[in-house]
């Protein structure tokens, strides 16, 4: 059965140390001046300042008695403007660390101006390629939104909207040294956005698990955290401020991609992933959204050429034995986040699909196992679309 069958060489390399629980935000103080004298607090908008969570972080600046700047004003989807108006202030500053307070957005922004800021490069270089950073500030994060797993990984997308591209660079030197999850930080996370996070963590999931190479036991971990956005994502949704709840999903959606899902594979796919980035790049719609309505419509498109690894993803996860049934219950658990299966349900206001074929073609969208051309592109909006 295994003749045939080897897995790839792998380095177990995890370079962040997370605290997680209750109150671990309170350890901040004494971690930061293992750094040096000077923190750059990078942050969103104002809704730390609403639910209380600025007021500790600042307490724990004060404590830690650093010389202190603050770039604030991150947006979902984050832009490479802001980056480059951060980065010119780390310049200016020149801090000994970068303490990022929020979600994705927040932490992979951080990253490009950890590992920008010592270079007169332009940070979207970091996204062409034209720079590959051999040091970097380094990084304390404390995590605001359960989604994207940044806090434990190396990874940064950022969209340009010069180019209309959204693209992604990876570097251990940017994997935060530090994060800091404590759960009651989601609290005030809205539903949609809460549901988007658990959408976007099986999608991450998944990307593993479709991804190039065998690994049994990194199928085995695919499966399980996915078992856990299905048991407590939908009853979240109907508690969210129900910390013990808040505490699986935020630790689920770190272990979605933190690489433990792909030690052993050649990689991910990511061909979903750059797909949705597209939709979210053009209208400014939520990441974990565009993932739950391509996610279906790939599965569609995959089941003649893959039909094997998508009944056993089904069987694996739902006990499923067709690709048709499994899709239709991958569409099942999405809805059951609340999350949008198709087109009609992601509600694009003035949708254009030549210009989403356009930015796929410029993007060169597809996956890094499962190739995707021009075709694919339209026939995956048909499937969208239906």
């Amino acid at each position: 059965m295994l003749e045939n069958w080897s897995m790839e060489n792998f380095v177990w390399d995890i370079p962040t140390i997370m605290h997680f629980g209750k109150d671990v935000h309170e350890k901040i103080q004494f971690v930061l001046p293992q750094f040096g004298t000077r923190v750059l607090l990078i942050r969103g908008g104002e809704s730390l300042v609403k639910n209380g969570v600025y007021k500790k972080i600042m307490h724990e600046i004060e404590a830690a008695d650093m010389d202190f700047a603050e770039y604030k004003g991150i947006k979902a989807n984050p832009r490479i403007e802001e980056v480059r108006e951060a980065t010119n202030l780390a310049r200016e500053f020149q801090p000994d660390v970068i303490l990022a307070v929020g979600g994705g957005s927040v932490i992979d922004s951080a990253k490009a101006v950890a590992a920008s800021a010592l270079y007169d490069n332009d940070p979207w270089d970091l996204y062409t390629g034209k720079l590959a950073s051999e040091k970097a500030i380094p990084i304390v994060a404390v995590l605001t939104l359960a989604a994207t797993g940044t806090e434990m990984n190396p990874f940064s997308v950022v969209q340009n909207g010069e180019t209309r591209i959204k693209a992604a660079f990876s570097n251990k030197l940017v994997a935060p040294t530090f994060s800091f999850l404590n759960p009651a930080f989601t609290i005030s996370v809205p539903r949609d956005y809460t549901a988007f996070g658990i959408s976007d963590l099986v999608a991450h999931s998944m990307e593993a698990w479709f991804g190039a190479g065998e690994a049994s036991l990194a199928d085995r971990f695919v499966v399980s955290v996915i078992q856990e956005a299905r048991e407590f994502g939908p009853a979240l949704l109907k508690e969210l401020d129900n910390y013990d709840l808040r505490a699986r999903i935020m630790y689920a959606a770190t272990c979605a991609l933190n690489e433990i899902t792909m030690f052993g594979r050649v990689s991910g796919d990511w061909g979903v992933h750059s797909f949705g980035h597209v939709f979210s790049l053009l209208y400014d719609i939520p990441h974990g959204a565009t993932l739950s309505a391509v996610y279906p419509a790939w599965l569609r498109l995959m089941k003649d050429r893959i039909p094997e690894r998508i009944m056993a993803f089904g069987k694996a996860v739902f006990g499923s034995e067709t690709c048709d049934e499994c899709i239709a219950e991958v569409e099942k658990m999405y809805a059951s986040f609340l999350s949008p299966v198709n087109l009609q349900e992601l509600k694009l206001s003035q949708y254009s699909r030549k210009d989403v074929v356009e930015h796929l073609v410029k993007s060169k969208a597809s996956g890094y196992f499962h190739k995707l051309d021009a075709n694919d592109y339209e026939r995956i909006l048909d499937l969208i679309e239906s």
